[in-house]
């Protein structure tokens, strides 16, 4: 007579195979692909590693880097990507967020993504950059609509928040007139970082936003700001090299706003 455990091992199906390059030969996520086991509080490991690449390579912030250890960096960034993936927003590593991950992921050696990516149209006219508010990701187009890259940012406070619509690149300031504008408003020279593109509404006036710098890296992917989307200092030298006065931008809540079009899938 068959016991009943065993009987339910003959029942149970297995979980698919892992089958994206970054994750195949990693036991401790094929245990989390197979719903036995999520990566949270205290894990660390090769799996973790190979997860956070890929978040890097995405374009969610990972101050820490790939470290292979979970901590609230990776929190975040897991957070941040479930919010894109449409998933409850744990930040932990469970069989759904792996199974996304799989399916969004970049090969290896290469960035962005080749699915789920914004149209750059907001309104019916194209964009040059597409910031989602709530993944706290930057997109930036070439003038043609192609995708050139994918920049962790940071957004407004829920006191002071980053306003959703279509604005404008109104001026771009350089390193001098950056530093020059820290000091006026700030009194602190660094603190919108390497460079500044002072945004309007699409209409002409002034949103009182900006796309800059930050001297403080390790806060991108939060919201924490006074309005303005914070960038890594070597992603805003791209972007301000990129755009030039009059460029749109559109700022969204998420990639779902109806003002976008059709979300384009690449390669």
């Amino acid at each position: 007579m068959t016991a009943p455990a065993d009987a339910a091992r003959a029942v149970t199906p297995s979980a698919p195979p892992l089958e994206h390059p970054r994750f195949t030969g990693s036991q401790q996520l094929a245990d989390v692909r197979s719903g036995s086991t999520v990566l949270g509080v205290g894990s660390r490991g090769d799996g973790l590693v190979a997860v956070q690449g890929a978040l890097l390579d995405m374009g969610f912030a990972l101050d820490g880097g790939a470290d292979g250890r979970y901590g609230p960096d990776t929190a975040r960034a897991l957070r941040n990507f479930q919010v894109h993936a449409g998933l409850r927003s744990s930040g932990v590593l469970d069989a759904a967020t792996l199974r996304a991950l799989e399916a969004l992921a970049p090969a290896p050696g290469s960035r962005g993504q080749s699915r789920a990516l914004p149209s750059p149209f907001y309104a019916g006219q194209p964009v040059r950059v597409v910031i989602a508010l709530r993944e706290h990701r930057t997109f930036l187009f070439d003038p043609l609509g192609q995708l050139v890259d994918i920049f962790p940012n940071a957004v407004g406070t829920a006191a002071t928040p980053t306003h959703p619509g279509l604005k404008v690149v109104r001026a771009k300031l350089d390193q001098v007139a950056t530093e020059d504008a820290g000091a006026r408003l700030w009194n602190d020279r660094h603190v919108f970082g390497a460079r500044l593109l002072d945004l309007s509404w699409a209409d002409g006036h002034r949103s009182g936003e900006e796309l800059h710098g930050t001297s403080a890296p390790a806060l991108l992917g939060g919201d924490v700001s006074h309005g303005c989307i914070r960038h890594a200092n070597e992603d805003i030298l791209v972007l301000h090299d990129a755009l030039a006065v009059g460029d749109r931008i559109a700022v969204v809540e998420t990639l779902q706003d109806s003002h976008l079009g059709v979300p384009v899938t690449v390669g």
